[in-house]
């Protein structure tokens, strides 16, 4: 079964910088489309940042400029360098591995929380 582990979530105060990664257990990761999205209290789950099996990279408005995905291919995990943090990026965020029409996994989540 593909499990999906995030880490690098926790609490940092507004302007600072965290680093998340999400580990693939099995091959599919190369063939994947790589996804982190995030879900804040009361609203609904969002996509933040997406990275294809290419390397193509997309980002929400709302992140662009501060935060940076990016793939290892070789260690099956995929990063989220976020900096610049405001208190709205406060979420618990999800790493998702998709490929259109054979799979979508997710992981468990992280929270990071940003204090004003």
């Amino acid at each position: 079964q593909v499990q999906l582990v995030e880490s690098g979530g926790g609490l940092v105060q507004a302007g600072g910088s965290l680093s998340l990664s999400c580990v693939v257990s099995e091959s599919i990761f190369s063939s994947a489309s790589m996804g982190w999205y995030r879900q804040a209290p009361g609203k609904q789950r969002e996509p933040v940042a997406g990275i294809t099996s290419g390397g193509s990279t997309n980002y929400a408005d709302a992140v662009k400029g501060r935060f940076t995905i990016s793939r290892d291919n070789a260690k099956n995990t995929v990063y989220l360098q976020m900096k610049s943090l405001k208190p709205e990026d406060t979420a618990v965020y999800y790493c998702n591995a998709r490929r259109v029409g054979l799979f979508s996994y997710w992981g468990q989540g992280t929270q990071v929380t940003v204090s004003s």
